[in-house]
Formats: structure tokens, C-alpha cells, sequence
């Protein structure tokens, strides 16, 4: 599964997978190396430095970095509607899946450093410029998007107790 999703991620970001060389393998990239410019890649870049992150032990700053791709990634999607579902769309579902799942059970056990970094991600992003989606041009797509990621702040913030006896229930543990 993660090859075939490096191989859509490497075409998506605009890469060819018959002609890639391995500077161009966004997978084979060091977590430095997909951090610097990536205000400008496409947003899979995010996903791959956050399973990068996450896998070397650098648990905090992978659900940074996936929940900064998880922005960027809507946001494009929405400003993008016409996108051919088996693209974009295919890519941020099966990204979501694969990344995402490991990323948001070690998150969801700590609730108020998930909330601080949700807090940074929205600073960063309103901070930083976004070279793959124009703010400017899609500012009603950008801050809808925005607005659902504040409001799992207030999701998390309002059903705490019952998101951590859910995973008590369920074996997995609550840290903080």
C-alpha cells in the first residue's frame, strides 16, 4: 500500500514515476529536505514528512505537520471541485487512511497537546504563505476550511471526557 501510494503522491506532486530519479521521490527524501519549501509543495508533502516524523519517534511534530497537510490538503480539494476522483481526492482519502490513522490515535490520547497543536497549525498557516493554493483567489474555500478545523477544536474541548472513556473502552490509552 505505501508503495502505491508513493508512486500517486511522486505523480500528484508532480513527479513521473517511469522517469523519477531518487532526488525527485518525495518518499526518499529526507524529513529536512521535505520541510524546506514546503509551503509550496503539494500537500501529500506534508503527509510524507508526517509519517517520516512519526516513524523516527518525532511523534509531535509528525501530527503537526499531518494536520498542517490535512489544511492544505481541504483547502486545495475545495478550491479545486472539478478534480478527477480518482486524483486529488483518491490520493488525500488513501493518505488519510494510511498516515493519518497511527497519527490521530497517538493524538487523541493526549487532547490538550492536540489542541495546542491544532492552535499552531492554524497560526502557521494564516502565517505562511501557500505557493500550491492561492489564498487570495480561493479566500472563501480557504477560510471554511479553516473554520472546520477550528471547530474540531471545539469538538475536542467539548466531548474530552467522552472521547477518553471511548478509548479506555477501547484499550487505548489517555496520557493526558
Amino acid at each position: 500500500m505505501l508503495a502505491l501510494l508513493g508512486v500517486l503522491t511522486l505523480t500528484l506532486a508532480g513527479g513521473s514515476p517511469a522517469s523519477a530519479g531518487p532526488s525527485d521521490d518525495i518518499w526518499s527524501k529526507t524529513p529536512e529536505q521535505l520541510q524546506k519549501g514546503i509551503e509550496n509543495a503539494h500537500p501529500a508533502t506534508h503527509y510524507v514528512l508526517a509519517s517520516k516524523l512519526f516513524a523516527s519517534g518525532r511523534k509531535g511534530d509528525g501530527v503537526f505537520w499531518f494536520y498542517a497537510g490535512q489544511l492544505r490538503y481541504r483547502f486545495h480539494l475545495e478550491s479545486n471541485p472539478g478534480l478527477p476522483p480518482d486524483g486529488d481526492p483518491a490520493l488525500f482519502a488513501s493518505l488519510g487512511e494510511v498516515v493519518g490513522r497511527p497519527l490521530n490515535e497517538y493524538a487523541f490520547g493526549r487532547l490538550r497537546t492536540l489542541r495546542s497543536t491544532i492552535l499552531r497549525v492554524l497560526d502557521w498557516d494564516e502565517k505562511t504563505v501557500n505557493g500550491f493554493t492561492s489564498k487570495q483567489q480561493h479566500a472563501t474555500e480557504w477560510n471554511a476550511v479553516r473554520a472546520g478545523l477550528k471547530k474540531l477544536l471545539e469538538t475536542l474541548e467539548q466531548n474530552a471526557d467522552q472521547i477518553r472513556r471511548e478509548r479506555t473502552a477501547h484499550g487505548l490509552p489517555n496520557e493526558e
